[in-house]
């Protein structure tokens, strides 16, 4: 896929192949690959930026190398070692909070980065600035404390993108400002409910917003539901339904 107009602004598409992804090596748009539930790439001119990679290594035959991998959590539906270890990771920057980095294995990587919540790192052509994520309700402690896991906000040309891994409504993310495209989790027991999911998203009004993470044992998460509640409060956030659990 070409792009005639060279521009630093990035338009959120859609991909679905790995023929896609090789037409895309070098795109001037944002690239969305969804994996599987919380796993992701997304690619923009030279960055190829892997989230939360797990599963078998066939889900990522074909896809070009990463040159980032962000992880998010140390739950295994977020950081998973032996996919880690199949990846080739030898051009890539792995940026994780500190308890992912303490149950990495060896890996061969370019370059380890640990990142906390609150803290900023600019790199070639991408910043990232590390967010909490946590959970409110009292039965749902467990899941996730704050301070362990990291929520992302990447810049990538002149548009923010943030991915929440697992949280709640959280007031961090109710404070969000200036956020183009937003990944916004949606699970019970694990994360939130539809209507804490759509309320948050009324309240930091990203442009576009992709429900994504919501399948959990209590079964899957209505994705149709928190769009209509989104769009009957706010008609001009775009919500994008992408295919997170192929059959």
């Amino acid at each position: 896929m070409g792009c005639k107009e060279k521009t630093e602004k990035v338009v959120e598409i859609a991909s679905e192949t790995a023929e896609e992804m090789h037409e895309t090596t070098k795109p001037d748009l944002l690239n969305i690959m969804p994996i599987e539930h919380a796993t992701m790439i997304l690619a923009y001119k030279d960055i190829v930026i892997y989230v939360d990679p797990v599963g078998v290594p066939d889900l990522f035959n074909g896809k070009e190398r990463p040159t980032y991998v962000l992880v998010t959590d140390i739950h295994g539906d977020h950081m998973d070692p032996t996919t880690l270890k199949e990846l080739d990771l030898s051009n890539a920057v792995l940026i994780v909070p500190k308890a992912v980095a303490e149950k990495l294995p060896e890996l061969n990587t370019k370059e380890l980065v640990i990142m906390n919540n609150g803290e900023n790192r600019e790199f070639d052509s991408l910043k990232i600035e590390a967010i909490p994520m946590y959970n409110l309700r009292k039965e749902a402690l467990k899941f996730h404390e704050k301070g362990r896991g990291n929520g992302y906000i990447l810049t990538l040309g002149n548009e923010r993108i943030y991915i929440s891994g697992d949280t709640e409504d959280i007031p961090e993310m109710r404070q969000l400002q200036n956020i183009d495209v937003a990944f916004v989790c949606m699970n019970l027991p694990y994360t939130m409910t539809v209507e804490s999911a759509a309320s948050a998203v009324l309240d930091f009004k990203p442009k576009k917003v992709y429900p994504y993470h919501y399948r959990g044992s209590e079964g899957m998460s209505d994705v149709d539901k928190f769009k209509s509640i989104v769009n009957k409060e706010n008609t001009d956030i775009d919500v994008v339904q992408l295919d997170w659990y192929k059959k």
